[in-house]
């Protein structure tokens, strides 16, 4: 008979190099109190949570998050089953043999556990089953673990994957106290290493509130309450026959809500969110994979980088699957790579066929992930493509409208103020008369938009709210959509005289020439050397003081 031999460099792969980020352990230990809150519903050690109203009502279980950065501890707790004693060191002690049921439960695999090993000196499991008057108690010595693992003095016989469990760990019992929960389980990291700062949040990031806004989007909860349009998406869920998992998950006493707000920050400014947009997904046979939502907005630019619930997310179980750029290669048309950062939403998976893989970064590879995204890349690159380029058009049409507008003004300011010369006088009316051609090309499309609509489902919606916002738009007689610009006519400049006749009225013809040839050479250098914005700043300032 075979023997075979687990290195103790197992260890090592299932928790050190089990994961990129360590912040990932809080999702690993919050999975594991959901399902353990579910199963205390389950057998009426709470009471299970009222779902009838327009509300979820994520009940009595709850889970606590403390962090204590001045002593470098954390824990997690939650008011689950807990464990029975007797099956504690049991159900601990077995490694990667879960007995949770695949596709029913969040955590599975039995190895999440560990995790905490890689982080810290120490780590303590602490457990109570409902009204048991024994706390069964589990320490790791994290420290030796690592030794262990990195001993370079041995020479010949290396340690197994037992010798090193047996070695780490230390099972005892207790008598429950007095003010002990009737039932909970909790996971106690002690000497949190010092390069796992952002375990508490990072000192240079924000702290505390920083891991919370990780936590927003990680975890299975609710939505902030100013969210305007979550009545909306929990009604949509309530058609399907399903619900969103959601559990009271607590920071330091802080609630955790899900961070997605009606104001974005874009690559053009702020952008509004305006309602919300469903799609479901479904096998051949009419099985649902999968659901979405995703807010509707102009789609004016890409979201940036600062905004915490910017992509399209993906979800298990209410659990983020992967980050906020999991999907954002199921964007594969020609210029669409960075479509994901156009929008906010979430996808559901809900087929119990869709299984996380051990690390949570995706899916497991099956059939049924591979018709999955056959969905995803349908959906993402036709109607979504379609849609923030629907967004892109409108926009590129309100600024060439906008740009006129300004130029315009420009243009009849510095008519009445005097040019520097008839050159400059030409070219500025020839840019001007450009951007005229262009501002009446972008009005036709947006009046086309506004009237029957892009490329997209929302393209009409999207064209008639830019227009709308700016003020370019108004309703005639039979509601027939109009963009309004200004006179779009080219002032001339007539016998009135050049600025050079205005700022040197005590030099000659020839001398003022000599002049206007100057400065205008002076202010083409300052058009190339600094941005437009700044250029202008500058002439306009020299234009005044010169005077």
């Amino acid at each position: 008979m075979n023997e075979f031999t687990f290195g103790a460099n197992i260890l090592e792969n299932l928790t050190t190099g089990m994961y990129r980020d360590s912040k990932v352990l809080f999702r690993e230990y919050i999975q594991n109190a959901c399902d353990s809150i579910d199963k205390a519903e389950e057998y009426k050690i709470l009471p299970k949570r009222e779902t009838s109203g327009k509300y979820p009502n994520t009940g009595q279980g709850r889970i606590n998050i403390w962090l204590n950065p001045d002593k470098r501890q954390i824990s997690i707790e939650d008011n689950g089953t807990g464990i029975k004693s007797e099956d504690f060191k049991r159900i601990l002690g077995n490694i990667a043999d879960s007995d949770k049921t695949l596709g029913k439960e969040k955590g599975f695999r039995g190895i999440g556990r560990l995790c905490g090993l890689a982080y810290c000196n120490k780590l303590v499991f602490t457990s109570r089953y409902a009204n048991e008057k024994i706390v069964s108690i589990m320490t790791c010595d994290a420290l030796k673990m690592r030794k262990m693992i990195n001993d370079t003095n041995i020479k010949i016989d290396k340690y197994s994957a037992i010798e090193v469990l047996d070695a780490m760990t230390e099972f005892s019992v207790r008598n429950a106290t007095s003010d002990e929960p009737a039932h909970f389980f909790k996971v106690e990291l002690i000497n949190i290493n010092e390069e796992n700062e952002e375990l508490f949040g990072g000192k240079e990031n924000g702290g505390i509130e920083t891991l919370i806004d990780y936590l927003s989007f990680i975890a299975p909860v609710p939505y902030q309450a100013n969210f305007v349009y979550r009545s909306e998406i929990y009604t949509h869920v309530k058609k399907l026959n399903l619900r969103i998992d959601e559990y009271d998950i607590r920071v330091n006493a802080q609630q955790i809500f899900k961070k997605y707000k009606t104001h974005i920050e874009t690559g053009s400014g702020q952008d509004d969110v305006f309602g919300v947009e469903f799609h479901n997904f479904y096998l051949a046979d009419n099985t649902l994979l999968a659901w979405m939502w995703f807010g509707k907005t102009s789609f004016k630019a890409a979201i940036k980088d600062g905004e915490k619930s910017r992509g399209l997310r993906l979800r298990k179980e209410n659990i983020q699957i992967g980050d906020e750029d999991t999907l954002r290669n199921m964007f594969t048309r020609e210029s669409s790579k960075r479509g994901n950062n156009y929008f906010v939403g979430e996808i559901f998976a809900t087929s119990p066929e869709l299984i996380p893989n051990s690390q949570r970064t995706y899916f497991n590879e099956n059939p049924i992930r591979i018709n999955f995204e056959h969905n995803l890349n349908d959906y993402f690159n036709n109607t979504l493509y379609d849609i923030y380029y629907d967004g892109s058009d409108t926009s590129a049409s309100v600024k060439k409208i906008i740009s006129y507008n300004e130029a315009f003004l420009n243009f009849e300011k510095k008519n009445s103020e005097g040019f520097v010369s008839k050159k400059e006088h030409e070219t500025e009316k020839q840019i001007l008369e450009e951007k005229k051609k262009a501002a009446e090309k972008a009005k036709k499309n947006l009046e086309k938009k506004c009237r029957e609509g892009g490329k997209s489902i929302l393209g009409k919606e999207i064209a008639k709210r830019r227009v709308s916002e700016i003020g370019l738009m108004h309703e005639g007689k039979n509601q027939q959509i109009s963009i309004e610009i200004p006179d779009i006519r080219i002032p001339q400049s007539g016998k009135k005289k050049n600025l050079t006749d205005i700022m040197f009225p005590g030099h000659n013809n020839a001398e003022r020439k000599l002049l206007s040839e100057m400065l205008e050479k002076i202010f083409i250098i300052i058009r190339n050397s600094t941005d437009k914005k700044n250029a202008e700043i500058i002439i306009n300032r020299i234009r005044t003081d010169l005077k």
